[in-house]
């Protein structure tokens, strides 16, 4: 799929310079920060759910813990 990304001119050169200084193109920093992005996320979620869980399961525990 074909996107148009539209940057300032200041996140263009940052862009432009760190996908150099990686020996990388322009396009494929871009696609690792995405890749970057989203699996940051799906990892909070992750850790949202787990911690979700061992609330729900300790209850008890941790409301004692509490008092």
């Amino acid at each position: 799929m074909a996107m148009t990304l539209r940057l300032t001119d200041t996140e263009q050169d940052a862009l432009r310079d760190r996908a150099e200084a990686e020996g990388i193109s322009m396009q494929e920093a871009a696609r690792r920060a995405v890749r970057e992005f989203v699996a940051r996320g799906q990892h909070r979620d992750r850790v949202g759910e787990a911690s979700r869980r061992v609330i729900d399961a300790h209850a008890d525990a941790l409301e004692r813990l509490g008092q």
